[in-house]
Formats: C-alpha cells, sequence, structure tokens
C-alpha cells in the first residue's frame, strides 16, 4: 500500500473526527448553558402589609422570586427605583410592587396621593344617622342633598346637588374597615371637580347636607327636580273638588217652610 495514500488518509479521518468533535462539544455546551440559565428572577415587594398613603422604603421592601418565563409588566427588580413613593391601594406582605399601585413621584402622601390630577377633595358634616346609618364606606358613591332652611325661602324643600360622587374618607379612615362593620361619623370626604366643590360649600350654608347610598354599579343621573313641603302634607294629597262636584253642591236645593197663619200663607227658606 502507498504510504502517501495511508497518511492523507490518516489526516483526513484527523480532521473529521476533531471537527465532529468540536461541533458536538459545541452543541453539548450550548444545551448546559440554556439548562443553567435561571430560572427565577427577583421582584420588588412589600415586605409587610401597607396601608394606602404610606411612603415606600428600603426597610418595608423586599426582593422576592419570580419564575422568569411569567414577567410582571411593571414591575421593579431595584428598591432605588420605588424608593420614597407612596402606595395608592393597599399592598399584602410579598406583594410585587407594580407601576401602577404607586403615585405619581412628588404627590405627597395619605389622602392627596388617591386625588386625581383636576379633581379636589373636600368634607362636609352630615347627620351620623341620615348619613346612612353609618354604612357609608371609603370607595362607594352616593348623591348629596340639601335641605333648604334659608329664611329668604318662603317655602322649606330639599335638592339633589351632586349625583354619583365618590367618598374618599369616613372620618379619619381611608379604607373601609375590616368585614364592612358599619360606623357613624359625622364627618365624610368626597371626591369632586372645582365646580362640584363649589356647589357642596354652597349647598352646606344653606341647610342640611344627606347622603343617599347607590348601588356600586349604578353611574345614571335624573332630573333634580327640588321637593317643597307643600308635596308632602295632607292639604297637598287632599284631592281638590272636581268642576262636577262644586256643581252638584251649588245645585242642592234649600230647606223651605211653609208657615200657615189664618188665611195667610208664607215659605222660607233655610241654606
Amino acid at each position: 500500500m502507498n504510504p502517501r495514500r495511508l497518511l492523507v488518509a490518516l489526516l483526513t479521518a484527523l480532521l473529521l473526527s476533531g471537527a465532529a468533535t468540536y461541533f458536538l462539544t459545541r452543541r453539548i455546551n450550548g444545551r448546559n448553558g440554556r439548562s443553567a440559565a435561571p430560572a427565577t428572577q427577583k421582584y420588588v415587594a412589600a415586605s409587610r402589609p401597607l396601608p394606602a398613603g404610606e411612603l415606600l422604603k428600603p426597610e418595608n421592601l423586599t426582593l422576592v422570586d419570580w419564575p422568569a418565563k411569567m414577567p410582571l409588566p411593571g414591575a421593579f427588580s431595584k428598591m432605588e427605583d420605588v424608593s420614597g413613593r407612596a402606595v395608592v391601594y393597599p399592598m399584602v406582605a410579598r406583594q410585587p410592587v407594580l407601576e401602577g399601585y404607586l403615585a405619581a413621584a412628588g404627590s405627597g402622601i395619605g389622602l392627596t396621593v388617591k386625588i386625581p390630577d383636576g379633581m379636589r377633595a373636600a368634607s362636609v358634616r352630615s347627620d351620623e344617622v341620615i348619613g346612612v346609618a353609618g354604612f357609608l364606606f371609603p370607595s362607594c358613591h352616593v348623591d348629596v342633598l340639601v335641605t333648604f332652611r334659608n329664611e329668604a325661602i318662603s317655602s322649606p324643600g330639599t335638592q339633589i346637588v351632586l349625583q354619583d360622587v365618590e367618598v374618599l374618607t369616613v372620618g379619619q379612615r381611608i379604607e373601609p374597615e375590616p368585614g364592612g362593620k358599619a360606623e357613624n361619623v359625622s364627618v365624610v370626604t368626597l371626591l369632586l371637580t372645582p365646580a362640584d366643590t363649589q356647589k357642596l360649600v354652597l349647598a352646606s350654608t344653606q341647610g342640611s347636607i344627606h347622603f343617599v347610598l347607590r348601588n356600586g354599579a349604578d353611574r345614571g343621573r335624573i332630573a333634580a327636580v327640588p321637593v317643597r313641603v307643600g308635596e308632602i302634607s295632607s292639604e297637598a294629597r287632599s284631592p281638590a273638588p272636581t268642576p262636577a262636584a262644586r256643581a252638584h253642591v251649588a245645585a242642592v236645593h234649600p230647606y223651605e217652610v211653609e208657615i200657615i197663619k189664618g188665611d195667610k200663607r208664607a215659605t222660607m227658606k233655610f241654606e
């Protein structure tokens, strides 16, 4: 056998073996690299229950593991990205912090974070019993009525002045009482437009403010027609006599008495 051909064959086999080994090694290493990729990623979360309005600080934040295959839109991976911002909604422990849960940077703390741009928060005093017997809670919707007691108004009445108004706070409470426990309070804070704020303040100076609780899904509005005292009094409920009745009364003849004295007769009429 020709030694030269044998050497060429051996070199060719060696090159093919090396190439196959190289590509096989790369493929195996690629699979191992992909399998070694982290299955979770870190997200910023609350380290304890947080009420609405509280500022986020490093001591009330933590990092939690989250499946890498299920990324959270709006989540944060660094605590410094959310530190100093206030939460708008209550959060439970280890709940990831999302952008939608936070107030705009610099918007303040407490109740201010729940007031959208262009809106106002106005407080008004109401009778504890008239205030739906204590069943007013933050985030519920009400209609606001005023009973006028102004001396300039001859006939007192009640008028709807605001409809479908959101309640921000009841007393000093921003969040509902756990379990929906009723609580009688005399001051309620409402979320209003600037124009409605003026109406509320004016109404509070003209009489008594009352709240009417709405269904949570009811966003309808009605024509606000004032109700006067005369419409609910007994005189108003008594039906007025009809023209036929008045004609019948007018047609009734008076009593007649005939008086006979000797050969004289006389007739007297009595009504």
